[in-house]
């Protein structure tokens, strides 16, 4: 009972942050599918807050001919079946024309396969890299109304191999979620790592939101691994690393985006993280950024602005908004064939912020190409509603992490190329 008031509560209030009152006295609604409970539910709290942060840009811009974006935002509890029934009723109760949703994978494949596809209504993920969802779409499978404000895994999982390898982790144990984007993630990364020179010692899924995951890391240990690599969310990520290093695991870690998390370091100790090194689907700063990380914090009451899928979520609003803007109203194939327009190559440049919307909604206007450049950096979206672009490098150092250095889609297709040689 106590879990199911506090995700009403955290429900009500994100509701009530992206639901500004409507002075023109007209709305449209975007449904919003976000684990906001369950083991991706850091994601999901900072996800939804800030496409709420888009819509009050927006929406304080002058919103759509006057009528301001509201969302109906639903808690899947990191579970893709739950995901899917809130999609549904989103869809074909509520006749909403967008989804922005899921987070994850094993949320996202099925309501894209089962819900959004079907019904023609657009979907935008924010943090979703299985390439399944590539894969879907080039089967013919997702009526175009797929698209992801994040790179696919084929291209991180190939980045990370050679990043561990560059520092000196060559000889690793995998502890990887078993769920799409896991399975995906240690297929790409197994198959560039072995071939680069590292030697895999262990290879062990587990299923999420366990107590304990001491089994899974005194298995992982088996032929005695120099480093671990963490494929995870924040806090079975978190758990499984205690684990590691209390079974007596070398404190050295290769780790996926999700744990780049102030409350992943809390949680685990900053002083065991000082040899852990990362790999996220980059971002090429842009005024965007800079806006972001100086207004989320402020306005998602507390939630860090390099939080989990916290600055790609707020480019998945801009670019809903925008689109419907450049649609004219709440027609989901209009919709759909208004996102390309808003990341022009030829558009003027347009950022993040209340006065930036303001200036596209005057060039959507006067029928002018705009070019969002989001937090993440430029989007630009190929037919399949995926995104290129760097991957940047950190480690963690004194509980902060560091960038230090990045690694572009090109040189990431140059490395796959010359693996299959």
């Amino acid at each position: 009972m106590k879990g199911l008031l506090v995700a009403a509560a955290a429900l009500g209030l994100i509701g009530l942050a992206a639901k500004p009152a409507s002075a023109a006295g007209c709305e449209i609604t975007v449904g919003m599918v976000m684990p906001l409970t369950g083991p991706a539910g850091a994601y999901g709290q900072a996800g939804a807050k800030a496409v709420a942060m888009a819509f009050r840009d927006f929406n304080e811009a002058g919103g759509v001919h006057g009528c301001h974006l509201v969302t109906d935002t639903r808690d899947s509890q990191s579970q893709g079946n739950v995901a899917v029934d809130q999609a549904t009723q989103l869809v074909d109760i509520k006749k909403v024309p967008v989804i922005i949703g899921g987070i994850i994978s094993s949320e996202s494949i099925p309501i894209l396969t089962s819900v959004t596809a079907p019904a023609g209504v657009v979907q935008v993920s924010p943090a979703s890299s299985s390439p399944t969802l590539t894969q879907l779409c080039h089967a013919g499978k997702t009526n175009g109304v797929f698209f992801r404000t994040i790179t696919s895994d084929a291209l991180q999982g190939t980045a990370a191999a050679k990043f561990a390898i560059d520092e000196g982790l060559k000889k690793i144990a995998i502890i990887d979620v078993n769920n799409d984007f896991g399975v995906n993630m240690v297929k790409q990364f197994s198959a560039a790592y072995k071939t680069l020179g590292g030697s895999i010692t262990s290879i062990t899924p587990y299923n999420p939101d366990q107590s304990s995951y001491s089994a899974e890391a005194s298995a992982a240990m088996a032929g005695d691994p120099d480093a671990l690599y963490l494929i995870s969310y924040p806090v079975d990520g978190a758990t499984i690393a205690r684990a590691w290093i209390s079974d007596g695991g070398p404190a050295k870690f290769l780790l996926n985006d999700g744990m780049n998390s102030s409350d992943f370091i809390a949680a685990v100790g900053a002083r065991y993280l000082n040899d852990a090194y990362g790999t996220s689907s980059g971002t090429a700063e842009t005024a965007s950024t800079k806006y972001f990380y100086g207004n989320f914090k402020a306005f998602s009451g507390g939630i860090a602005p390099d939080a989990p899928a916290a600055d790609r979520s707020y480019d998945a609003g801009a670019v809903v908004a925008l689109a419907i803007a450049k649609a004219g109203d709440g027609n989901p194939a209009a919709i759909k064939a208004a996102i390309p327009e808003i990341v022009a190559p030829d558009g003027a440049p347009i950022y993040a912020g209340r006065e930036e919307f303001t200036k596209a909604l005057a060039l959507i206007a006067a029928g002018k190409p705009i070019r969002y450049e989001g937090v993440i950096g430029p989007i630009n979206f190929d037919t399949c509603g995926d995104i290129t672009g760097p991957f940047r490098l950190w480690r963690i150092q004194n509980g902060v992490v560091t960038t230090i250095g990045q690694m572009s889609a090109e040189d990431v297709s140059k490395i796959q190329s010359a693996l299959t040689k």
